[in-house]
């Protein structure tokens, strides 16, 4: 129970590193008691976090997220019928300066295996480590990079380097890609898109996507499983609003066949009325 509810404070307070978090635990009165401990007692140690998340799959956090969202509907906060889409970079617990530069695969040589042996050709490496980008996406990438190193800001600094999901990778966590929102400064992330009722402002659904895709790619299975969690509560899904971000035909398509009204503006510069046309 202390392991969800140090997760539910790392998460109020926007902590993503687990040391942080047990340090503003130890200083703060209202969440010790929120945690159950005393002002003398020892929180427990951020490996402690760390090892206890990795112990758990995502099945037992979607069944609490589960649980607490039918007590939510069991008070009437959710009505159901209308869902707010949204998304925003979540800053993952990793480092721009740290990244490695992704390696070529290797031709692998057939060998003779005896039964019951290990293979010795899986490597150790994750997947994100290995350069698979089509070579003609390589030599574009090359180029723009040196377009930016003629006049960009702080291109000739001795540290500058120019990077890229296609080309590098986070060793402390792989799946971490490299994005920037305007007015922000650049970052590896992840892309986090949450679906909220408009009733009384209460999550319905969240998850997390690699920060290098689209928000309109990730619709779909969204919808899907919004509209399970719903249904399981008896609640039908009439309307979807989302930004232009989430405008395709395949989208707009997926909703009204589930009979979902989309409020999505159409991306471009396209308008369905034009003024002083009759």
């Amino acid at each position: 129970m202390v392991f969800f509810k140090l997760l539910l404070v790392g998460r109020l307070e926007n902590l993503v590193s687990d040391r942080r978090l047990v340090e503003h635990c130890a200083l703060r009165l209202d969440i010790l008691y929120f945690l159950g401990y005393e002002v003398d007692e020892e929180l427990p140690w951020h490996s402690t976090l760390s090892r206890t998340r990795q112990l758990y799959p995502a099945a037992v956090f979607e069944h609490l997220f589960d649980h607490v969202f039918a007590q939510c509907v069991a008070q009437g906060l959710v009505a159901g019928d209308t869902q707010a889409v949204d998304s925003a970079p979540v800053k993952a617990n990793a480092s721009l300066h740290r990244l490695c530069e992704k390696q070529p695969l290797k031709a692998l040589v057939p060998r003779m295996q005896l039964a019951g042996e290990p293979d010795r050709e899986t490597t150790s490496q994750p997947t994100a480590a290995l350069l698979s980008t089509p070579a003609h996406v390589l030599r574009r990438v090359a180029n723009r990079q040196a377009q930016h190193q003629l006049g960009h800001l702080g291109a000739r600094r001795p540290k500058a380097r120019l990077v890229s999901n296609k080309t590098h990778y986070s060793p402390a966590d792989p799946e971490a890609r490299i994005s920037i929102k305007p007015g922000k400064a650049r970052a590896l992330n992840y892309l986090c898109s949450l679906a909220v009722d408009t009733a009384h402002g209460v999550i319905s659904h969240v998850q997390a996507d690699l920060a290098d895709s689209r928000d309109s790619v990730h619709l779909p299975g969204l919808v899907t499983q919004l509209h399970q969690r719903l249904l399981a509560q008896g609640l039908p899904l009439q309307d979807l609003v989302a930004d232009t971000n989430y405008s395709n035909g395949v989208n707009y398509a997926l909703l009204e066949q589930g009979g979902i009204t989309p409020w999505i503006p159409v991306f471009g510069q396209y308008k369905p009325k034009i003024e002083g046309f009759a």
